[in-house]
């Protein structure tokens, strides 16, 4: 095997390796959007309760973050190319089994599975796109490999849409394992194997806590809205997750070579990148599941339709990250992103006002803002995050970044899913209490509007629309909030920093992080 010091190569044998790897971004972001389209068809077809469906979506997202940074450094320690394609592999063999689905509890675990391996691929591809490309290019290939994902956001629920119309839900899942197989073939051909030298071990126990918190927690969410969040289970699960946490942290100071290097915490630019990777997802990505429920369960419009319309927020991502690049050029990357983050909160309030069944122009025109705000950061992030961590710790510097990044989406998912059906079941307290009542507000969170009525035989379809819209407002005024609250934190940290100055510390050293800087120089 070659080792991270192998010879550098042309720039046009690079762009197989970035190719395959973009091959395999793509398949991620189809996979976090379609099935959320699919939502409905897929309860018809398996059935399932309220927390079964959120977990279709969820499970993704938390076998996606909570793997993601142990998969880094073990693609730093095993092998870039070796975890990349075992990854690659991995994910088309579960979406070739969630068409053989038979409940929806087993296509759960499908996509937790498809979760963890789409975690190997990512970061073990973008470590290994860092080893190839260096300066202004690796620059550019990450800023591909952020469009990519644009990509597939924008077009996702288009594709998506048509696939479920003609050929069934479970078409979707053969799409996502032909783009992985493509990307097997790519990567075994041109990809060569990179590790870090430095690399002694991994850190299993660190791995497996971090893992633990986040399921915890993400499980105590999603079963707050139907046990209560004074049930004994939340307050275990809750409790439990703290407990691992804390642990985690403890594990993380100790450790000879960790799987995050908490002394990285002591520089402003890294913890101000970290801000701006969970900033689109309360303020994005929880839309790219909620809006396709609402118009396909709510609205009763058809999958194409709603595919359509939730093109008019994704297709921004199309175009606007290269305008960022250019902006980025001529101000800060803070200033851009920041700003950005303020037009999707614009975006956010101006959507409060479109209810359910009114004028899809200004449906259109509130989610295109939406798109165009957070194509800014977008744009940026990637490229951002690889800056800030020395190159033979690219492994762990793409694990860290992304498992912020997703975690904070699946951690928003579950957040974002309780505190909608908290909101319905407020609107909805005149017809029924207890757990009657969590049922049916479940139900209707999640698009299933006839289950709602079943619950609920003394309302009628016009008020249940009508709670969920007023539900739905709410939800999106708070969702705006968040989003300016975090274009504050990201012109606070990043605002002011040249992109290409120099990491410096808020205080002194620690030992470790002295060592990250000798290998920086």
């Amino acid at each position: 095997m070659t080792s991270f010091a192998a010879s550098p190569r042309r720039t046009t044998a690079k762009l197989p390796i970035l190719g395959a790897v973009c091959l395999a971004a793509l398949a991620m972001p189809f996979s976090f959007t379609a099935p959320a389209l699919a939502l409905q068809a897929i309860e018809h077809t398996l059935g399932g309760t309220p927390l079964a469906l959120v977990w279709v979506t969820n499970a993704f997202m938390l076998g996606f973050g909570s793997c993601l940074m142990a998969f880094g450094a073990l693609a730093d320690r095993c092998g870039r190319k070796r975890v990349f394609l075992a990854g690659t592999l991995a994910f088309a063999l579960a979406s070739l089994c969630a068409t053989r689905a038979s409940s929806v509890v087993w296509l759960d675990w499908l996509r937790a599975a498809q979760g963890i391996a789409g975690a190997a691929a990512l970061s073990a591809g973008a470590a290994a796109l860092a080893q190839e490309f260096d300066g202004h290019e690796r620059t550019r290939a990450f800023s591909l490999l952020g469009t990519t994902f644009g990509v597939g956001l924008a077009c996702g629920p288009l594709v998506a849409g048509w696939l479920i119309e003609h050929f069934g839900w479970r078409s979707v899942f053969v799409g996502t394992a032909v783009l992985t197989t493509l990307a097997v073939s790519a990567g075994t051909r041109y990809m060569r194997e990179t590790r870090d030298p430095a690399a002694l071990g991994f850190d299993w126990l660190g791995a497996a806590t971090f893992t633990a918190a986040l399921a915890l927690f993400t499980c105590a969410v999603l079963d707050a809205p139907s046990n209560g969040w004074d049930s004994a289970r939340v307050i275990t699960l809750l409790a439990a997750s703290s407990v691992f946490a804390a642990a985690f942290v403890i594990v993380e100071g100790r450790v000879r070579q960790p799987m995050l290097d908490l002394s990285l915490f002591r520089y402003a630019r890294f913890v101000g990148v970290q801000f701006l990777a969970a900033a689109p997802a309360y303020s994005y990505v929880v839309l790219l599941v909620l809006l396709p429920v609402r118009f396909v369960g709510i609205e009763g419009h058809d999958t194409v339709t709603a595919g359509r319309m939730m093109f008019a927020l994704s297709a921004p991502m199309l175009v606007v990250p290269l305008v960022a690049g250019w902006l980025a050029r001529r101000m800060s990357a803070g200033v851009v992103a920041g700003a950005g983050l303020l037009i999707c909160a614009i975006g956010q309030l101006w959507l409060a006002q479109c209810a359910p069944g009114q004028s899809s122009s200004a449906l259109y025109a509130a989610m295109a803002t939406i798109g165009c705000g957070i194509g800014l950061p977008w744009g940026l992030m990637d490229g951002l995050a690889v800056s800030v961590v020395p190159k033979e710790r690219a492994g762990m510097a793409a694990g860290i970044f992304n498992t912020t990044r997703v975690a904070g989406e699946g951690v928003a998912l579950a957040v974002v899913a309780a505190l909608l059906a908290g909101l319905v079941a407020a609107q909805l307290h005149g017809f029924a209490q207890g757990a009657v009542l969590r049922e049916a507000a479940g139900r209707l969170a999640m698009g299933d509007l006839a289950g709602a009525l079943s619950n609920l035989p003394q309302a009628n379809r016009a008020s249940l629309v009508a709670g969920y819209g007023e539900a739905f407002r709410v939800l999106l005024r708070a969702l705006a909030c968040v989003t300016v609250l975090s274009a504050a934190t990201v012109f606070g940290f990043l605002g002011r920093t040249p992109d290409h100055a120099p990491i410096e510390a808020d205080a002194e050293p620690a030992p470790q992080a002295s060592r990250i800087e000798a290998r920086m120089q």
